[in-house]
C-alpha cells in the first residue's frame, strides 16, 4: 500500500513518518510569506518536514517516526504568525445548521465563538442573513455543535442540505401576531402624538395608556425579553438586550408615577408611548428586514426550481417516469419538447434548441444534436431529445452551481473580520455610555426622570444590526446577480481581488479563440497528405488536446486507416512521441524538432506564411531518421465577443496580456487585431506560473484567464484566477471565478460586478457606523426622543439591506450597450 494512503489504524496506533497532514494556507503573497510559514511549521514539536507551496496555497506536513500528531498545533502555528491554515483530510466534512434567535451582529460573534470552541471544528462561519453557520470539522460534531449553541442561548438544527432556502423562523406566523397586537393597541399612542402637532390636543388617561402599553412590553415585547435573558446568563449583550433596557426603563418610569400622587393641578410625564412605539417600530424594521433578506436568496432559490421532480427513462420495461433520485449515470432519458431537462448527459438522438439562460446567462437557445452536452435544468426547445445520462445529484452542474453560490454567500469577506471585531465590544460599551448618560444628567441637576429617559434613548438608538448585515446582505445579492449572468464566484476573497486587478493575462486556444480548431493545410515533405494525415491521426489516439481532435476529425473525414500505435508519450509544451508501424513519430513545436535536431528548412517558408495568419504549425517528423515528414496547419477561429472584451477592459485602464504556448507568428496575428500589445509566446505549461508572478513582482494586481489543465497553476499564481466553465475541473477548481460561458467579455462583467458588490458593503459599512457614531452622542445629549430613536434603530437596518436589493439592478456592459441602442 502506498504510504500516502496509509490511515491510523482502530486501536489508534502511531502513524509512519512518512504519513503527510495536508493543509490549505491562506494569505501568502510572496516567496517570504511562504518561507515564513515553512519554518513555522517546521518549529512545532515532532514536525520532520514541512514544505509549502505558494501558488498552490498548501502545505505538506510530515511528523517524525514516533511523535504525536497534532494536525491542530500545526494551524495553531500557522495563525500565529498571521495566516490562517485548515487541515484538509479525507475525514473532514462540512456541517451546516440552522441558527435561530440571532438579531445582530454581537449574535453571530457569540454563536461563532462557541462552535470555534467545540474541539474538532476547524473552520467556523455564521452568516446573520442567512441565519446559518457552516463548521469544517475533522469529525462528526453535530451533535457536539448543537449543543454549544444552545448554551449560548441559541437553538440550531442541522440545515437541509442544497435546499436554496433561507431558514425561516419557526415562529414565523407568532412574530406577525406579535407586531399586528403591537400596531393595534399602539395607534391610540401614535393619534395622541400627532394631535400635539394641532390645537385639537387630548392625551389618554393614564390608567388607560397602562392598559394599552403593557401588553405591547411584555407580549409583544416577549421577542425581545427571551433573547435577552439568554445574553446575560452567557454573560454577553445583543441587541434584544438594548431594547428591553431602554423600553423597561421607560415603562417602570412611567408606571411609578401613574401610581404616584402628584401635587395638585398636576400632572404626572408618562412615557408609555415611547416604550410601546419603540416595540412596535423595531418589530415593524424586523419584519420588514426578514422581507427583504428573503430577496437575497432569490437567486438560489431560482436555481433550485430548475431542477424537475420525475425523469422519463428508456430501459427494459420501455418508457416510463420515474423520480429523479432513481436515475444512475449510464441511463437514457428522453425529453420532450418544452420540458426541463433532468439530468446531465450527451444527446444521442434528436436536434432542438435549448434555453440555458438561467444556468449560463446565455439569452439566446443553444443547438444540440447528437453527441451535444447538455445540462440538467436547461429547457427543451421544439425538438425531442435522446440523452445519455452523465451525472446526475450532487454531481450534477446545477448542483454544483448552488453548491459555489452557497459557499460564497456563507463566508466572510475579509472586512467582515474588522466588523466581528466592533461588534465583540458593541453592546457592553454602549451599556456603559448609557450609564454615563444617566450619571452625567443627574450631576448637572437635570432630575432622575431626565436622566433616566436619556440614557433609555441611547440605549435603543444604537444599533448592531445594520453592522451585521452590511457584509453579508451585499455578498448575497452580489454573488446571486452574478450566477444570474453566468459568473460564479468560488470564494469571497475573490470578490475584494477582484476591485484591485490592474492586468488581464489570457491564455489564447478555447479563452480568446473558439477551442475548436480544424485542420486547414496540410503540406507533405515527401510523399501523399493522406498518409501524412493518417501518421500523424494514428500518433495523436491516445492525446485529449484540442490540436490532436482536430487531426483526428480530419482523419476521419477523409476515410483514413489509421496504422497501429504504441508506446504513446505527451511532451507538455512541446508536443509529443509515439510508435506507429515501427517508427519513432514526433509531431509538436520547433521546439520539439530542435531537440531532436530535425531539419526544418524545406518547409520554413510555409511555415511562415500559415503563421503569419494565425494558425498553429503542427511538425511532423520521423524519429528514427531524425526526417522531417510535413506540417499540419491548424486553425482556429477568434470568439466573436474577442474585441469587445478586450476593448471594454482597456476602457477600464486595466491592462491586457496574451499567453501562450503558442508560436510567437501566430500569437501576435492573433494578439494585432485584437488589440493586445503585450504578448509572452511559446512558453511552456510550468513557465506560465512564472510569467504571472513576475507580472506581479512588479506591482500589477494580475487577473490569470484559462481553461485547459495547463493553466491551473498560472491561475493559483494570479491574484485571481478566472476559470471558463467549458474548460478543465481542475482549472475551475483552482480559480476564484468561473465564467459559464465561454465568453471572454464576461470577464469584464466579473471585475465590474465584483467592484459593485465591494461598493455597496463599504456603502452599508460606512452608513451602519456613520449612523451609531453620529446618533448616540445626539441622543446623549438629549436631542432624540425614544420614539425617534426607536424608528431610526428599525429604519437602520432595514436600509442597509435595501442597498444591498439595488445590486439587483446591475446590468453586464452587453446589456447596457443593448439598452443605450433601444432607447
Amino acid at each position: 500500500m502506498d504510504a500516502d494512503t496509509l490511515e491510523q489504524s482502530p486501536s489508534g496506533a502511531q502513524e509512519t513518518a512518512t504519513h503527510p497532514v495536508d493543509l490549505g494556507i491562506t494569505g501568502m503573497t510572496c516567496a517570504g510569506c511562504a518561507s515564513r510559514v515553512e519554518k513555522a511549521l517546521l518549529a512545532v514539536p515532532g514536525v520532520a518536514s514541512a514544505e509549502v507551496n505558494l501558488a498552490m496555497e498548501n502545505a505538506r506536513v510530515r511528523f517524525a517516526e514516533g511523535a504525536d500528531r497534532a494536525p491542530a498545533d500545526l494551524v495553531e502555528a500557522v495563525e500565529r504568525i498571521g495566516f490562517r491554515a485548515l487541515q484538509k483530510s479525507l475525514e473532514t466534512r462540512r456541517i451546516e445548521l440552522a441558527v435561530s434567535g440571532m438579531t445582530c451582529a454581537a449574535c453571530v460573534a457569540r454563536v461563532e465563538k462557541a462552535l470555534a470552541a467545540v474541539p474538532g471544528a476547524l473552520e467556523t462561519t455564521v452568516n446573520l442573513a442567512t441565519e446559518k453557520a457552516v463548521v469544517t470539522a475533522s469529525s462528526e460534531i453535530t451533535r457536539e455543535l448543537i449543543d454549544a449553541v444552545a448554551k449560548t442561548g441559541f437553538s440550531a438544527e442541522p440545515a437541509e442540505t442544497d435546499t436554496g432556502q433561507q431558514p425561516s423562523s419557526a415562529g414565523g406566523g407568532r412574530e406577525g401576531v406579535l407586531l399586528t397586537i403591537a400596531i393595534v393597541l399602539s395607534t391610540p399612542f401614535a393619534v395622541q402624538m400627532l394631535s400635539m402637532l394641532t390645537p385639537l390636543t387630548f392625551e389618554l388617561p393614564p390608567m388607560v395608556q397602562l392598559a394599552l402599553a403593557t401588553p405591547v412590553q411584555f407580549v409583544s415585547g416577549s421577542r425581545f425579553y427571551g433573547p435577552a435573558w439568554r445574553a446575560l446568563k452567557a454573560r454577553s449583550g445583543n441587541m434584544d438586550l438594548l431594547v428591553v433596557l431602554g423600553t423597561t426603563a421607560t415603562y417602570l418610569l412611567s408606571t411609578y408615577f401613574v401610581f404616584t400622587p402628584v401635587a395638585e393641578g398636576q400632572e404626572a410625564d408618562l412615557y408609555f408611548e415611547a416604550s410601546a412605539m419603540v416595540i412596535t417600530l423595531v418589530l415593524l424594521g424586523k419584519w420588514l428586514e426578514t422581507r427583504a433578506k428573503r430577496s437575497t436568496t432569490a437567486a438560489i432559490r431560482s436555481l433550485m426550481a430548475l431542477r424537475p421532480e420525475t425523469a422519463r427513462i428508456i430501459d427494459g420495461r420501455g418508457e416510463r417516469e420515474v423520480p429523479i433520485a432513481m436515475v444512475r449515470v449510464g441511463d437514457t432519458v428522453v425529453v420532450k419538447p418544452g420540458e426541463r431537462i433532468p439530468v446531465d448527459g450527451r444527446a444521442e438522438e434528436g436536434i432542438s434548441q435549448v434555453d440555458e439562460a438561467l444556468i449560463t446567462g446565455e439569452g439566446l437557445p443553444v443547438t444540440k444534436e447528437k453527441g451535444a452536452l447538455v445540462t440538467g435544468g436547461a429547457v427543451n426547445g421544439e425538438g425531442r431529445l435522446v440523452i445519455a445520462t452523465t451525472a446526475v445529484g450532487v454531481d450534477s452542474m446545477l448542483s454544483r452551481i448552488i453548491r459555489l453560490v452557497e459557499d460564497a454567500q456563507a463566508k466572510k469577506a475579509p472586512i467582515q473580520h474588522l466588523v466581528d471585531r466592533v461588534a465583540a465590544v458593541f453592546v457592553p460599551t454602549i451599556v456603559i455610555i448609557a450609564l454615563i448618560t444617566f450619571a452625567v444628567w443627574l450631576i448637572v441637576g437635570a432630575g432622575f426622570e431626565t436622566a433616566i429617559v436619556t440614557a433609555a434613548t441611547v440605549l435603543v438608538i444604537a444599533c448592531p444590526c445594520a453592522l451585521g448585515l452590511a457584509t453579508p446582505t451585499a455578498i448575497m445579492v452580489g454573488t446571486g446577480v452574478a450566477a444570474r449572468h453566468g459568473i460564479l464566484v468560488r470564494d469571497v476573497e475573490a470578490l475584494e481581488r477582484a476591485t484591485h486587478v490592474t492586468d488581464v493575462v489570457f491564455d489564447k486556444t478555447g479563452t480568446l479563440t473558439e477551442g475548436k480548431p480544424s485542420v486547414v493545410a496540410v503540406i507533405s515533405a515527401a510523399g501523399e497528405e493522406n498518409d501524412l494525415i493518417a501518421l500523424a491521426a494514428a500518433a495523436q489516439t491516445g492525446s485529449e488536446h484540442p490540436l490532436a481532435k482536430a487531426v483526428i476529425a480530419k482523419a476521419e473525414a477523409a476515410g483514413l486507416e489509421l496504422p497501429p500505435v504504441a508506446d504513446f508519450r505527451a511532451l507538455p509544451g512541446r508536443g509529443l512521441v509515439a510508435k506507429v508501424a515501427d517508427r519513432s513519430i514526433l509531431i509538436g513545436s520547433r521546439r520539439l524538432m530542435a531537440d531532436h535536431e530535425i531539419d526544418l528548412n524545406d518547409l520554413h517558408g510555409e511555415a511562415l506564411r500559415q503563421e503569419d495568419v494565425g494558425r498553429t504549425v503542427a511538425w511532423v517528423a520521423d524519429g528514427d531518421d531524425r526526417k522531417l515528414l510535413g506540417l499540419i496547419a491548424i486553425g482556429d477561429d477568434v470568439k466573436e465577443t474577442a474585441p469587445q472584451a478586450v476593448d471594454t477592459l482597456k476602457q477600464r485602464n486595466i491592462g491586457v496580456m496574451l499567453l501562450t504556448g503558442d508560436n510567437t507568428r501566430s500569437a501576435a496575428a492573433i494578439a494585432g487585431p485584437l488589440g493586445i500589445e503585450r504578448v509572452a509566446a511559446e512558453v511552456l505549461p510550468d513557465e506560465k506560473e512564472g510569467r504571472v508572478s513576475k507580472l506581479r513582482e512588479n506591482g500589477a494586481v494580475v487577473a490569470m484567464v484559462g481553461d485547459g489543465l495547463n493553466d491551473a497553476p498560472a491561475l493559483a499564481a494570479a491574484d485571481l484566477g478566472i476559470a471558463m466553465g467549458t474548460g478543465t475541473d481542475v482549472a475551475m477548481e483552482t480559480a476564484g471565478i468561473t465564467l459559464m460561458r465561454s465568453d471572454p467579455a464576461l470577464v469584464a462583467d466579473a471585475l465590474d460586478i465584483s467592484r459593485a458588490t465591494n461598493a455597496k458593503i463599504k456603502q452599508n459599512l460606512f452608513w451602519a457606523f456613520i449612523y451609531n457614531v453620529v446618533a448616540i452622542p445626539l441622543a446623549a445629549m438629549g436631542h432624540l426622543s425614544p420614539v425617534i430613536a426607536g424608528a431610526a434603530m428599525a429604519l437602520s437596518s432595514v436600509s442597509v439591506v435595501s442597498n444591498s436589493l439595488l445590486l439587483r439592478r446591475w446590468k453586464t456592459t452587453g446589456e447596457q450597450n443593448e439598452h443605450w441602442f433601444t432607447r
